[in-house]
């Protein structure tokens, strides 16, 4: 974790921190502009945080972080008005800044000196696909491929939990009497739904192959913030015989791998890696490495290569941006060599479905790219 030294940034309201001596002219500037979960969210803000802070400390460039108090258009339209060079936005908002707001021009056209990052979608499209702002480049991460391997990986883990696990404080459903996994995500967008379509075709590779079905139970509109909520909804599923829940939903994540551990059962993580929250709790966490495209884009800032770079970036397993954690924390609790010899099995699997994921020989539906995903091709996942 970086330490941010924050000072006070104008009438916004928001945070800086300056790297290195204090800008000169001919300087670059970088913001990051942070989602509900904060500069400290272990995760998809920080990584961003800690890879731009690292470029700017290399070459004495000025990096703003920043928490909005008063409206995202606000603090986006301080940064364009004060020159930043490169600004990340992480919040899953785009209006102000593709189309405009309250009559107002976009904001990317009113800056055309800075460049914009937006993440986990493309809206600087128009209805006929071309580009909208030169100056705008839409960061997009294939998290329905690690994502799929989660699923595989939840589905060969719940039909050995009691083996894998044998000795370990657990209460897992057995699988003879219901199969069930549970799914939340934070909104019912292209940036949530792509976790779970992956999760779904992910178990149903797995399920097809034992001849077996599960029930899937789903909520797409948990928020981000709300960890009491969250609680009560995998506590809901857990009920239901599930005995790993899949958490897209930031802060409210906490709240489920709190009640997995009440419980006694497994959830899944996203972003960072997130197993040391629960430890033994967390099957694995579904990673978005945000600090890869922080650090190239920077790069490219520096470079002078910016405004060659691709407008849409894409970052798959192949890149190394999204992946699975090292299943180093939850193997600290299968002790037994029964089932260490079943985890191994699991782990053998997962590793190649990832080499026929970045072979081609699996595709899985991206609903960040506009792919539309029909349940009828998992018949072996009740959808809930």
């Amino acid at each position: 974790m970086i330490g941010l030294g924050l000072a006070g940034c104008g009438s916004k309201g928001n945070s800086k921190t300056e790297s290195g001596s204090a800008a000169k002219a001919g300087d670059k500037k970088v913001a990051i502009v942070c989602d509900a979960a904060g500069k400290t969210d272990n995760g998809f803000n920080q990584q961003a945080i800690e890879a731009a802070q690292s470029i700017c400390d290399e070459n004495g460039w000025e990096l703003n972080v920043i928490e909005p108090t008063n409206g995202l258009p606000a603090a986006l339209e301080t940064l364009g008005e004060e020159g930043y060079n490169l600004v990340f936005n992480m919040q899953y908002d785009f209006e102000a800044l593709i189309n405009g707001t309250g009559g107002a021009s976009p904001l990317a056209e009113q800056y055309p000196d800075t460049t914009w990052v937006v993440f986990n979608d493309n809206p600087n499209v128009d209805k006929e696909g071309k580009l909208i702002h030169k100056n705008v480049i839409s960061v997009l991460f294939n998290m329905n491929e690690n994502s799929y391997l989660a699923g595989a990986l939840a589905v060969l883990v719940n039909e050995n939990a009691e083996k894998i696990f044998a000795g370990g404080d657990y209460k897992f459903t057995a699988p003879d009497k219901t199969r069930a996994m549970g799914f939340i995500g934070g909104t019912e967008s292209n940036g949530i739904t792509v976790f779970s379509y992956g999760f779904i075709q992910g178990m149903q590779h797995e399920a097809e192959k034992l001849g077996v079905k599960y029930d899937y139970y789903t909520k797409y509109d948990a928020g981000f913030t709300d960890t009491a909520a969250g609680s009560t909804t995998a506590g809901t599923y857990y009920d239901n015989g599930a005995n790993i829940v899949f958490v897209a939903a930031g802060g409210v994540g906490t709240g489920v791998t709190s009640k997995a551990k009440e419980v006694g059962k497994l959830a899944i993580e996203v972003d960072a890696n997130k197993d040391e929250d629960q430890p033994g709790y967390i099957l694995t966490s579904v990673l978005k490495s945000t600090n890869v495209p922080a650090q190239a884009l920077c790069e490219a800032l520096g470079n002078g290569s910016i405004a060659e770079v691709e407008r849409v970036q894409y970052y798959n397993l192949e890149s190394g941006a999204v992946d699975l954690t090292d299943f180093a924390t939850i193997e600290k609790s299968i002790t037994s060599d029964e089932g260490k010899a079943k985890w191994e099995e699991a782990k053998q699997e997962i590793a190649t479905l990832k080499k026929q994921i970045i072979d081609g020989d699996i595709k899985v539906v991206n609903a960040q790219e506009g792919e539309t995903f029909d349940p009828a091709t998992c018949p072996n996942v009740n959808i809930k």
